[in-house]
């Protein structure tokens, strides 16, 4: 599929928002520079003419005025909203995750967030210590701290969604509870912990799947997605020798999958 192909060539070339509609995408950049290279990546990787057009984005609030109109997501008894919309009138979905929108870390309305949010609600998570591999805005690890976590760590190594999770921290009342790290989760110090979840690119997770694998605690947990269908059996199979595969999901031409770590750790 194209999509595929543009996400595999993106890939690597940090956006800092990806806005998906049915006819083009928008792909935001922080700077002409890396918007140029990435415009030249997708040309030469597409097997067709790519129309390629470079826009100039004003100001640095155009997250908030794109997506004013986000209403709330419900996976199973999560709720994740927008402040706008954060009040569940029927009263029948008692955790509820606030997010404000930014630049263009995630508001819960990605298939891959709805996925890794099922998923860490198969697991157990009361007393649990979690680690967030590239949190963004911090949805999930605010879903793993509602859904009981005793400890949760939310490492990224954009600044910019540092502040964005820091933020929403703060409306879910949460600042003191959750422990965010700025740096690549690869050259950080081991932190092993209970549950991993890494919501990331296929690409990224079958090649960091041995330094995931490590970070889970022996009998432990790890929630992946950001893998499109096509990519599965190969990150699986990265996984395969540290992990067993326990659930898979799928919407529309994303995967996510919850695997474990033997009980001795090998």
């Amino acid at each position: 599929m194209l999509e595929e192909l543009a996400s595999a060539a993106l890939d690597g070339l940090h956006p800092t928002a990806i806005q998906e509609s049915d006819d083009r995408w928008l792909v935001f950049f922080g700077n002409p520079a890396d918007r140029g290279l990435a415009a030249a990546a997708l040309v030469a990787a597409m097997p067709c003419d790519l129309d390629v057009e470079p826009i100039d984005v004003a100001d640095e609030d155009w997250a908030r005025r794109s997506q004013q109109n986000l209403t709330a997501v419900v996976v199973g008894r999560v709720t994740i909203a927008p402040p706008w919309a954060a009040t569940d009138p029927a009263g029948a979905h008692r955790l509820t995750i606030v997010i404000q929108p930014s630049m263009g870390f995630g508001t819960g309305h990605h298939a891959t967030t709805r996925l890794c949010t099922a998923l860490l609600q198969r697991l157990d998570l009361a007393g649990r210590t979690v680690l967030d591999v590239g949190t963004g805005s911090g949805v999930l690890a605010l879903v793993a701290r509602a859904l009981g976590a005793g400890s949760v760590v939310a490492v990224d190594d954009d600044p910019d969604a540092i502040e964005s999770a820091r933020e929403n921290l703060a409306l879910n009342g949460a600042s003191d509870t959750i422990e965010l790290r700025v740096g690549d989760f690869r050259g950080l110090p081991t932190l092993r912990s209970d549950v991993v979840v890494a919501n990331l690119t296929g690409g990224l997770l079958a090649r960091s799947a041995e330094v995931l694998a490590a970070a889970v605690a022996p009998g432990g947990s790890l929630v992946i997605s950001g893998v499109t269908l096509e990519e599965a059996a190969d990150v699986l199979t990265a996984f395969a020798p540290w992990m067993t595969l326990s659930e898979r999901l799928s919407e529309d031409e994303w995967m996510g999958a919850w695997l474990m770590r033997t009980a001795n750790g090998e």
